[in-house]
């Protein structure tokens, strides 16, 4: 198989892509590809979209108007879900895309997709991760921060 064809082969579609997009969209994030992000067979490495991930939530929180953590209460992924749906080769810009899936008590449901910047039809990775607040020093579960509450709102997810 050609490099073409791995790059370009579908593994899903976006049709067969979770119902993430039609959450609420809480941001858009480009990321900048990196040749060391590929593995020995030439596509990007499937641990690598968790940082990609990870990458544009932190972009998302840090954006956001008003304490979203302190001393007492602090954000931890409690579940991840990627359904790798299109191998990703270099060079390639990318997007990606967070939606409020389900807003909880305590907890906050963040879908993503993960699509070509030029062509959002590309979709490479979709699902969620579930982020849980919490009190640091008894584990236990504290409700979400106002500030996320707020944000959550403004994008038509609370």
């Amino acid at each position: 198989m050609s490099r073409s064809d791995r790059s370009d082969a579908p593994t899903g579609s976006a049709a067969a892509a979770p119902a993430a997009a039609s959450a609420p969209l809480l941001g858009r994030y480009p990321v900048a590809l990196r040749w060391r992000d590929l593995d020995a067979f030439n596509h990007v490495n499937n641990g690598n979209f968790l940082t990609f991930l990870e990458e544009a939530r932190l972009r998302w929180l840090s954006a956001i108007e008003g304490p979203w953590f302190d001393e007492h209460s602090m954000p931890v992924v409690a579940a991840i879900q990627a359904n790798y749906r299109r191998q990703l080769g270099w060079p390639a810009e990318i997007e990606v895309e967070l939606y409020a899936e389900r807003v909880g008590r305590s907890s906050l449901t963040v879908g993503h997709r993960i699509v070509a910047r030029e062509d959002a039809s590309l979709l490479y990775v979709d699902g969620h991760v579930v982020v849980v607040w919490i009190d640091p020093a008894s584990g236990r579960s504290t409700p979400l921060p106002p500030a996320i509450l707020a944000a959550c709102e403004r994008a038509g997810g609370a």
